[in-house]
């Protein structure tokens, strides 16, 4: 920009009014917009500042790991922050448990010791891939708070010292010290937005379901056209997972009926596979039946409902969710009492019943979260822990297991002083990164770029600056000078990868303390050791990948098969648990699956619905025995075979139409064998694979 120093020029820098440049309109502008990063670069610094203060006043060894834990558990969002705080301290003390455990059992056997250490660091690992959100983070934080205090245990040789007690005793105190003051910061500063921002997303995409919903009731021609959305809001559904878990953070009240919540998610799944049932059939049918039955079920709906289903606003479903709820229950309601002539309306009606009351979980979540006062309805849900694949979890701990092992291979051969230090840094990073599956590597080379980059800051600030400074304030001014501004950048999103290690590891290789010390060849000795562990721990996730998207994928709808395939063979199947287990699947799917199988986990799970109230209407019906032969050669994988059976099943059901007390149950089962085999005819080459899997 040229500057001109005459006023009455072109190009002169003043405005209208004459009183303020452009530039500094741009100077103010500019951070106007940026104040939020800013705001969180401020608050980065008060929390590491106070940390490290505390830390000091009570003369503790290493008040760099009280300072650090402050800047790891500090994030833009307070909800994360908090949740990441409290499975910080929880993972602190199994660690530090473990690693007392372990001394105890190997008291003079530096071997046993390292190998058991580096067992315990791959169950870790397993665990955190396993977990979801932070509570994968806690199980991290177990393994590799093990590995710091067995570094300071071991010393520079591997030796075992005999002060484990004490020293875990000491970096817990340090680290909660960290988790404290950070989030006496974040809270007296933020008020957090999570359950606002999850409200809003929440109610979006459950107004879109709906709004796609009625629009293929009222269009049916478009049925088959309808496919492509469905797969993308079945995608951001399972986006709103890390929402709900940062919400917890903020919200006690919440935290309780967090059950609440996960029934909305579920909720939402299992209308996305009634649509699915409802278009397939729709697809089926003639133009005319198609529309006549279409119209009939529209019209069951309640005026008022049908008007704000139809509407894409979002706004009556954070405004009245209570409202809209009881709305969809009597819709489901008399749709599911409607009577019916045709196997094809039954269907229709059930599986229309069947997405009302999925939005009807899902308002009950939105009344939880924009505090409803007529009160959401609680949770009967049982808590039941479901793996979608334990494959990936075991590739991550084998990783671990021979990463770590490695390192203190290596450590133990060189005799390297900063050995400990270099296998402290792979452990910590082989397994908080093991989780991120596709992003493993390139988040452990942005991990190591970083770490590398607060490596040079520290040595600037150690040798150029602090030994000029003489008093605790000058210090802090120091901080703020480093603080602020990475955690501005750490704020932004598509930077926060590289700019988290730049502020979580410049206080281990500063090495702030009470009387500092300014020995270069420590300092690079240290410096080294952690970019190298961090190098080596990228290196391993090279040299041993992560399984691929699209092998896990292919894997969980291979599971997904087998679990069906159970549940055909085994009559006494309970139906919570098998469907919660195929929705766990279905929320582990890749975010970079294809449409295909999306859609084909999708309809195992219709398939699986249909399977459970086929065999409860068949008994009702005394039609039990008929109905096993179709499952058996479902089972088996024998499709063909399975819907031969199932349609002289039908033929047996429809000549009991004629009996008034049971022509009801009779369509309801005959509209389900259609379920079966609308999925089975779309499908056809999935539900025949014949994959077995090692594990299951």
């Amino acid at each position: 920009m040229a500057f001109s120093t005459g006023q009455g020029q072109t190009g002169a820098p003043f405005d209208k009014g004459g009183t303020r440049p452009t530039f500094w309109n741009a100077v103010v502008e500019r951070f106007v917009r940026s104040g939020s990063p800013l705001l969180f670069g401020v608050r980065l610094w008060l929390a590491v500042s106070l940390a490290l203060y505390v830390a000091f006043w009570l003369q503790l060894d290493n008040a760099f790991w009280a300072g650090t834990s402050a800047a790891i558990v500090c994030l833009p969002y307070l909800g994360a922050s908090m949740r990441k705080a409290w499975f910080r301290m929880i993972g602190t003390v199994i660690g530090a448990a473990a690693i007392v455990g372990l001394t105890a059992f190997f008291p003079q056997d530096r071997t046993g010791f390292l190998l058991s250490l580096t067992l315990w660091g791959s169950l870790c690992a397993l665990l955190a891939t396993l977990l979801r959100n932070f509570s994968a983070y806690g199980a991290a934080l177990a393994g590799y708070t093990a590995a710091i205090i067995a570094g300071d245990e071991l010393g520079a040789f591997g030796g075992l010292n005999g002060e484990i007690f004490m020293l875990a005793i000491t970096r817990v105190s340090e680290i909660w010290i960290g988790i404290i003051c950070a989030g006496l910061v974040l809270a007296g500063t933020d008020f957090g937005s999570a359950p606002s921002r999850l409200s809003a997303l929440l109610a979006q995409v459950s107004s879109n379901i709906a709004s796609r919903f009625t629009s293929m009731l009222q269009s049916p021609s478009l049925a088959g056209r309808t496919q492509e959305a469905r797969h993308e809001l079945i995608r951001r559904v399972i986006a709103l997972d890390p929402l709900i878990d940062e919400t917890l953070g903020e919200s006690s009240r919440i935290r309780y009926h967090s059950p609440i919540l996960q029934e909305a998610i579920d909720g939402l799944l299992v209308a996305l596979a009634g649509w699915r049932t409802i278009s397939a059939r729709l697809v089926h049918l003639s133009h005319g039946a198609t529309s006549d039955g279409a119209r009939m079920i529209a019209r069951s709906f309640p005026d008022e409902l049908w008007s704000q289903l139809r509407s894409p606003d979002s706004g009556p479903w954070i405004s009245n969710p209570c409202g809209l709820r009881r709305l969809c229950d009597i819709a489901a309601q008399n749709l599911a009492n409607m009577p019916s002539e045709t196997p094809s309306f039954r269907l229709l009606c059930d599986e229309t019943a069947e997405v009302l009351a999925g939005l009807s979980a899902a308002l009950n979540g939105l009344a939880l979260l924009v505090g409803d006062p007529r009160r959401p309805r609680a949770s009967r849900r049982r808590f039941v822990v479901h793996v979608p694949d334990w494959l990936p979890a075991l590739v991550n701990a084998g990783r671990a297991f021979v990463t770590i092992g490695v390192a203190q291979l290596f450590w133990i051969t060189t005799s390297w002083p900063a050995g400990a230090l270099a296998t402290t840094w792979t452990s910590i990073v082989v397994i908080v990164l093991a989780p991120t599956t596709d992003e493993s590597y390139a988040s452990a080379v942005r991990f190591t770029a970083g770490t590398a980059l607060s490596a040079v800051a520290a040595a600037a600030i150690l040798f150029a600056v602090l030994p000029k400074v003489h008093s605790f304030e000058g210090f802090i001014l120091v901080m703020a000078l480093y603080f602020v501004p990475v955690g501005a950048l750490m704020a932004k999103p598509w930077q926060a990868a590289i700019f988290a290690p730049i502020a979580c590891n410049f206080l281990p290789l500063l090495g702030p303390a009470n009387q500092m010390t300014y020995d270069p060849t420590r300092f690079y000795n240290n410096a080294l050791a952690i970019v190298a562990g961090c190098g080596f721990a990228a290196l391993s996730f090279r040299l041993l990948p992560s399984l691929s998207a699209g092998f896990r994928a292919e894997r969980l709808l291979n599971l997904a098969l087998a679990d069906l395939r159970r549940v055909a063979r085994s009559p006494t199947s309970r139906q919570d648990y098998w469907i919660g287990r195929l929705l766990t699947r279905l929320a582990a799917l890749p975010d970079q699956a294809e449409p295909l199988q999306r859609a084909r986990m999708v309809a195992a799970l219709s398939v699986q619905i249909a399977m459970f109230e086929l065999r409860r209407t068949a008994s009702s019906l005394g039609k039990f025995a008929q109905l096993e032969p179709a499952l058996q050669a479902f089972a088996r994988g024998r499709s063909a075979s399975a819907v031969a059976h199932l349609r002289r099943l039908d033929q047996r059901l429809a000549a009991i139409a004629s009996d008034p007390h049971r022509v009801f149950d009779a369509a309801r089962a005959r509209g389900q064998i259609l379920a079966i085999a609308d999925a089975v005819a779309q499908h056809r080459e999935y539900f025949d694979s014949g994959a077995q899997l090692a594990l299951c």
